[in-house]
């Protein structure tokens, strides 16, 4: 039996090993996964809980919203299947459940407090012909949310999102991974963490190691050209292949990870990863890595977005499905302080706000002309946003002048001493609306409680 008693109560990371071989002919990645998870709860566990994201492109699960962008080739789909689940050595009892989106593995023993138990995973992720996080096209495989991922313990169980058409459904503790990937030599692979490769007999090995993140994710292509460039203790690695101002986007990530890093506190990864790619949306982010869709030509907005993320989502977690202003409203605000902090690119931070005022306006009477009312809380699920539209800008916009407006109440020297706080508080951790909240009141040394909520609930109008 690999159960151990871990001594003292101390928070002790899940471990994840992955070896993954991706089949280019077949369009699917084999994997054996080991996972080495402690118990850092208060109550002895009888299972353990995966969602399974790579199952969010199974006929079941996928949705014909946004077609045209997701399948240009035609719907297809993508699914986990699973081989053999083992608990310490032993075959053991699992199940497939909430729409084929969550793994419940049964421990043969109860995992009491600061106990440790191994369970080794051996399945396989059948790509989608899809331009999304996970899938294949014409010019790039990606790799996001592929694995089984522990879900997050807290008030008494494992927090069980549903499958969201909107936004980004993720939610996860930060971990160590060491996962190694076999791919055709052919290849270029980005990836979060930091990364040895080797070659031999047109088979290239990649190891890649990264600590105390919450997510891993690769890209792959045969199309990558690389550039790099230091930024303090980071590298900068831009995977591209059509981009003519290729330079120029390596030069706003070196400037988005300064920014960012004197307004919030460090960037504490040795690498960074900005991988042009075939994606339906603008960008998504990743720890080390952020995607950018290979159709964006909006100067770099895009890539800045992404790399605010590193600060809000990837260091400081939440619960994306449950409040997804917490992070995307916050970076999006983010964005605009690089743009205020940067004048040389031509986009000032009064505009943006100028911009998102009038495109939030502008929505609140389309919607109330079609619908004769308009729902303006922030907080509510993914799956609680009817369209796009009103996700975007409830969530992003909305949530943007919210931090703009407690901006001009606190003052900067208040306002930024609270986002310097939040992220040193929350570093490594999960936070949520009602810990931002609370942060920044204490930070503030105001009761500022009440206005948060009333942008949050629906109060403030304009």
């Amino acid at each position: 039996m690999f159960v151990v008693g871990c001594g003292q109560k101390d928070e002790k990371l899940c471990k994840y090993y992955i070896d993954a071989t991706y089949n280019a002919d077949s369009q699917t990645l084999g994997c054996e996964q080991s996972v080495l998870y402690t118990n850092n709860t208060d109550n002895a566990l009888g299972k353990i809980c995966f969602f399974l994201y790579a199952n969010s492109f199974c006929e079941v699960a996928s949705s014909k919203a946004y077609f045209n962008k997701t399948y240009p080739n035609g719907e297809d789909f993508g699914k986990i299947e699973f081989e053999s689940i083992y608990v310490n050595g032993q075959s053991t009892n699992y199940e497939i459940s909430d729409g084929k989106n969550i793994l419940s593995v049964t421990l043969s023993n109860k995992l009491f407090p600061q106990e440790c138990v191994k369970i080794d995973l051996k399945y396989t992720v059948f790509l989608a012909n899809v331009c999304h996080r996970l899938g294949y096209y014409d010019d790039t495989a990606n790799f996001g949310n592929f694995f089984p991922i522990v879900c997050v313990y807290e008030n008494g169980g494992f927090v069980k999102n549903d499958f969201a058409l909107n936004g980004d459904p993720f939610y996860s503790d930060v971990a160590d991974f060491d996962v190694r990937i076999t791919f055709p030599c052919e290849f270029v692979c980005a990836s979060t963490g930091q990364k040895v490769e080797t070659t031999e007999n047109g088979v290239t090995v990649a190891r890649c190691e990264a600590k105390k993140v919450r997510d891993f994710a690769f890209v792959l292509s045969k199309k990558f050209k690389v550039l790099t460039k230091e930024c303090d203790k980071t590298v900068i690695s831009y995977f591209y292949y059509n981009d003519e101002n290729a330079e120029s986007s390596l030069e706003i990530a070196k400037k988005s990870l300064e920014t960012f890093g004197e307004l919030f506190g460090e960037y504490l990864y040795p690498t960074l990863s900005v991988v042009q790619t075939n994606f339906c949306f603008g960008g998504m982010e990743y720890p080390n890595l952020v995607m950018i869709a290979d159709d964006i030509t909006d100067n770099g907005y895009v890539i800045v977005h992404e790399i605010a993320h590193q600060w809000w989502y990837s260091a400081v977690g939440n619960n994306e499905f449950v409040s997804p202003w917490v992070d995307e409203g916050l970076t999006e605000f983010s964005t605009a302080l690089f743009y205020e902090k940067n004048p040389e690119y031509n986009l000032s931070y009064s505009e943006i706000m100028q911009n998102a005022e009038e495109t939030y306006k502008k929505f609140v009477e389309v919607y109330t002309k079609i619908n004769g009312q308009v729902d303006e809380r922030m907080d509510r699920n993914l799956n609680e946003f009817d369209t796009e539209p009103e996700y975007v800008n409830i969530t992003y916009t909305k949530g943007m002048l919210m931090f703009d407006n407690i901006r001009r109440l606190l003052g900067d020297k208040k306002f930024f001493k609270c986002l310097k706080n939040y992220y040193k508080t929350f570093m490594f951790k999960n936070s949520s609306a009602e810990l931002l909240i609370e942060s920044f009141a204490k930070s503030a040394g105001m009761k500022i409680q009440k206005l948060f909520y009333s942008w949050i609930d629906g109060s403030v109008v304009y």
